[in-house]
């Protein structure tokens, strides 16, 4: 069975425009495979755990080829099951807004759990990295107050589609589509932006759930 995992880096619940835009990419792949399985993360739920010096220091033994312990063994432990339960769907979902020009810090969390040697990536000496999350694809959904593109610069800087969409292809996902409702609040009317960007997400969620059903076929 095909899952869907929805990844929301908002904490703005039903007034978060990143989440409402991908409420209709999921209604519309539901609508369109209804066998499939849609699973949410709500990264602010408190199930996200901290990645700090026990963790560091368990990534810093796997690199060497050891064994972490103690209280190490405890923070990879609980990494890793943040991992396996990213790891387990087929097809994913990322609700992000912009915060500060990049994207808020949860998410930035989200990725120093999950990013570890042998789970996201590989590593190679002389040819360097190399992602691991084969057969992925991914949609996400980019919200942003102010800054636009074509905006000058007093409007902000986009470190958020870059920052993220390279993490993705560095894991290894390398087939990304992007729905964007920028800018929301400095504009005269944001109206006709936000239904093009719920059109695009029905769109989207219509084409993940045909591509779905082509491959399992």
């Amino acid at each position: 069975m095909t899952t869907l995992l929805h990844i929301s880096a908002s904490p703005r619940g039903e007034a978060s425009h990143s989440l409402a835009i991908a409420t209709s990419f999921v209604e519309s792949f539901e609508q369109a495979l209804p066998e499939a399985s849609v699973e949410h993360w709500n990264l602010w739920d408190g199930s996200l755990p901290a990645f700090g010096p026990d963790g560091a220091g368990a990534k810093m033994r796997v690199f060497a080829g050891e064994e972490p312990v103690g209280a190490e063994e405890i923070a990879w432990h609980r990494a890793r099951l943040a991992f396996e339960r990213f790891a387990a769907a087929d097809l994913y979902l990322f609700s992000l807004p912009m915060w500060n020009s990049g994207v808020p810090y949860i998410a930035k969390q989200f990725i120093d759990v999950v990013s570890q040697p042998g789970w996201v990536f590989g590593f190679d000496g002389e040819t360097g990295y190399s992602g691991l999350l084969e057969g992925k694809r991914a949609a996400v959904v980019y919200t942003s107050a102010v800054y636009g593109e074509g905006r000058p610069t007093a409007f902000g800087d986009d470190f958020q589609r870059p920052f993220f969409e390279g993490w993705l292809h560095w894991a290894g996902v390398d087939e990304i589509d992007s729905i964007e409702f920028r800018p929301n609040l400095a504009t005269a009317d944001p109206e006709p932006g936000r239904l093009a960007a719920l059109a695009e997400a029905r769109r989207l969620g219509a084409d993940f759930a045909r591509d779905a059903r082509a491959t399992a076929a």
